[in-house]
């Protein structure tokens, strides 16, 4: 088993679980999160949110980024300047629009969650750019 320096295991899920977490999920989460794909810029439900708490993989579940890491960016969709652990997020180099992007999954599930550029505010200069859809917000109060 790989456990994340925040105590939770890393361990890749097998196709055969990846296909069981994914039967309930709609058209549209199996094309963000199974197929790459990318939600319209100002309508995912989680980029207004402003509620303490943590944002999940809506497939499996690993806290990804911490409300206290969240910023608005301008760009339409949920930003972050830093995940909830290092670990849980895959970095993948991505060329598919004729340019250089980093693609960001979940390194448990493989799920598709966003990209990551290094336009972002301080103190890494970096910014997670993700689906709502993506995700599933958990609240702490």
């Amino acid at each position: 088993m790989t456990v994340s320096a925040a105590g939770y295991d890393l361990t890749p899920l097998t196709p055969e679980q990846v296909a069981e977490k994914a039967k309930d999920l709609t058209p549209e989460e199996r094309q963000v999160l199974l197929d790459h794909g990318t939600e319209h810029p100002f309508c995912g439900t989680l980029l207004d949110n402003k509620k303490t708490g943590t944002y999940h993989c809506r497939l499996c579940d690993l806290p990804l980024f911490s409300s206290a890491a969240k910023f608005d960016s301008g760009t339409g969709w949920p930003s972050f300047f830093q995940p909830f652990d290092p670990d849980h997020i895959r970095y993948l180099e991505d060329r598919s629009l004729g340019r250089v992007r980093t693609e960001i999954r979940c390194p448990r599930c493989d799920s598709h969650l966003g990209h990551v550029f290094p336009d972002g505010p301080p103190p890494t200069g970096q910014r997670y750019c993700l689906n709502s859809i993506a995700m599933v917000f958990r609240e702490v109060e």
